[in-house]
């Protein structure tokens, strides 16, 4: 950020004025909320470092690179000093989550997935919210985010007045809920800051209680290493064994703490077409999507965020899903398909999903 600050300042002399049109300009561009916060997350960073030394991060070493920069925005930016952060709601409609979920013969994907990557959604948005800035008092510094840097979204988005983190991490906010996507824009623009939300957690333990892997260890703190969402998107490795049973019919994701927390009676679903489901994602068998060859994979995933898993993880997670699924000869046959894949790491979940039918004909019958 080099731009000349005092072109800024005098372009820009009423900064509660400019912060009030960006949100209005940011709602004008689809986003539910914009608020603006400063760049202080001192606290933050302890509870980072704390979390980080306690291993909970498993696999994701990029939550652990760039040092302090991802809880310093001026160190990432060089010349922040302010960051607007914007929600926008992606739940979608379709078919019901809860009854999906409770279908072991169906695939659950968590909602955030089943339509267009968000990334290029709300970067694109954000982009042009840029740009309408600049419109209007001249070039200014910027760096635009969306899940992409290391950036603490939801730290900054609760300086922001967007919500308050819950016991489960996720962002909440009052009379929405936690069905949604966070952005960001890096500014050198010294906006006034909105004032920061309040938690209305209280006493709740509802999404502490449901986890399937007991992963909210404590209230406020996930171990990663326990997350479903972890287990079938970041682990690239063999899924442990004690918690592949626990996965159920899981197989991107895991929405159970959102879909147990009071305050999503209120969400609303999205009015976005890109968010919409592709492909009867929201609503597709176990047997259907273990017979997608690689071509298919990547036809049906182009543009999605299920593409990054790649197909080996792919078949790893409906495989455990499938061996959690009720014993069917349908299933048996369709994982001994699957027996003589190239991959090791699909071939060892086939095995043992199949040896978990095996377990379930067993006890059928004894």
């Amino acid at each position: 950020m080099n731009e000349s600050q005092n072109h800024i300042a005098t372009a820009a002399e009423d900064w509660p004025r400019l912060a009030a049109d960006i949100k209005a300009w940011g709602r004008a561009l689809g986003f539910q909320a914009v608020g603006i916060g400063d760049v202080h997350l001192d606290a933050t960073e302890t509870r980072l470092r704390q979390w980080l030394a306690a291993g909970h991060h498993g696999r994701m070493d990029y939550m652990a690179r760039h040092g302090d920069k991802r809880t310093r925005p001026q160190e990432l930016v060089p010349g922040t000093v302010s960051v607007i952060s914007a929600r926008m709601d992606y739940l979608p409609a379709g078919a019901d989550p809860e009854q999906v979920l409770a279908d072991q013969h169906k695939a659950y994907i968590s909602r955030y997935a089943l339509g267009r990557d968000y990334h290029k959604v709300l970067r694109g948005r954000l982009q042009k919210l840029a740009e309408r800035i600049g419109a209007a008092i001249g070039p200014f510094g910027y760096r635009v985010f969306s899940d992409s840097a290391p950036v603490m979204e939801k730290p900054l988005a609760e300086k922001a007045g967007l919500g308050w983190i819950g016991k489960h991490s996720n962002l909440l906010a009052e009379h929405t809920g936690s069905w949604f996507f966070l952005g960001e824009i890096y500014t050198d623009l010294l906006l006034p800051a909105d004032s920061a939300a309040h938690n209305h957690c209280g006493t709740c333990t509802h999404c502490i209680d449901v986890c399937p892997t007991r992963a909210i260890v404590a209230p406020y703190v996930v171990d990663a290493r326990l997350c479903i969402s972890y287990l079938t998107i970041e682990l690239r490795e063999s899924i442990p064994v004690e918690l592949r049973p626990l996965m159920g019919n899981r197989i991107y994701g895991c929405d159970d703490c959102q879909l147990v927390c009071p305050w999503n009676r209120f969400a609303r679903h999205t009015p976005e077409a890109d968010f919409l489901p592709r492909h009867r994602l929201d609503d597709s068998t176990l047997l259907e999507l273990f017979a997608w060859d690689e071509e298919t994979f990547l036809s049906r995933t182009e543009g999605s965020p299920i593409r990054r898993i790649g197909y080996e993880c792919w078949l790893r997670n409906i495989a455990v899903a499938l061996g959690n699924a009720p014993r069917s000869e349908a299933v048996i046959d369709a994982l001994k398909a699957r027996l003589d894949h190239p991959s090791p790491l699909v071939r060892e979940h086939v095995q043992w999903a199949l040896g978990k039918q095996s377990a379930v004909a067993c006890a059928v019958r004894t």
